[in-house]
């Protein structure tokens, strides 16, 4: 008897093996079962069957089963593994705190599904920007090759504490945290 994938059941999975922490998905690697209606919105918006998943928990309990591999993305389980659908980030980074100042200064943000990182070496800042318009996207790594999509006022609030820095030769518009120097954007590409 085949059994097709759905959310109650992965949910249950999930909450079978959710204890403290995330769950170690990166050790597992169950049989792909197919793709799943499951689509997560460029605002972070989950979508199940085209409607919104309204429960904060249940949205929460899926992020902590997923996983990247390549360019696709998986809800994954001790014993299956499906395909959904990711506009764009997985995440979206909806505040930050900021602590000390210049060199010194840490960044620590906070995702809409509770995720809380460090900009650091191991969370990395990256913006990419749109060739048409030049606007920027920017993103921060959060686990295993999954980003987040910093929202717009997150971004406003961090190039208030953006500084221009040379690095090789150039001079960059960007961010100190956790000793290092994010750059952002090119100091000659500003306005």
């Amino acid at each position: 008897m085949i059994v097709k994938p759905s959310a109650e059941g992965l949910a249950a999975s999930a909450q079978a093996v959710s204890g403290r922490g995330l769950p170690p998905v990166h050790l597992w690697n169950p049989p792909f079962c197919g793709d799943i209606d499951m689509r997560i919105a460029r605002d972070g918006t989950w979508f199940y069957q085209g409607s919104p998943i309204g429960r904060a928990g249940l949205v929460k309990l899926f992020s902590g089963i997923l996983k990247r591999e390549g360019d696709r993305f998986f809800l994954v389980t001790p014993v299956e593994k499906v395909g959904i659908t990711v506009d764009d980030a997985p995440f979206v980074a909806v505040d930050f705190d900021a602590a000390g100042a210049g060199a010194a200064q840490t960044l620590t943000f906070t995702t809409h599904v509770g995720d809380t990182v460090p900009l650091d070496a191991d969370h990395a800042l990256r913006v990419e920007r749109d060739p048409a318009t030049g606007e920027p996207a920017p993103y921060i790594h959060v686990r295993a090759g999954l980003e987040a999509l910093i929202d717009r006022k997150s971004f406003y609030r961090l190039v208030d504490l953006c500084v221009h820095e040379r690095i090789a030769g150039k001079d960059w518009f960007g961010l100190w945290s956790s000793g290092r120097f994010f750059p952002m954007i090119p100091s000659e590409d500003l306005p």
